[in-house]
């Protein structure tokens, strides 16, 4: 009755990366969108620009979740090399 269950790496398991990303995007853009509704209450009295805010703090709460998700697929960025600066390009300054 004791199945012995394989265990999956952490950076191979697709699961738990797609449930914790749906998880931050669902907060962020809730979190940012009522901050955003609680902005536009604060400063605004037309009721457009109300929902621009909203919309505004939605999508940053989704650009930065798209941001923190593709972090987790495809992991950290790669350094890239800085470009060489030629000597006469500085000595002509």
């Amino acid at each position: 009755m004791a199945e012995k269950k394989e265990m999956i790496p952490q950076q191979f398991d697709i699961d738990a990366k797609w449930d914790a990303c749906i998880d931050l995007t669902v907060r962020r853009f809730v979190y940012s969108a009522t901050a955003g509704a609680f902005g536009g209450l604060l400063f605004f009295r037309s009721p457009v620009t109300r929902w621009a805010s909203i919309a505004f703090g939605a999508g940053v709460g989704i650009g930065s979740a798209y941001a923190e998700c593709s972090r987790l697929f495809d992991g950290p960025p790669t350094n890239l090399p800085l470009p060489k600066v030629s000597e006469t390009a500085t000595q002509g300054m």
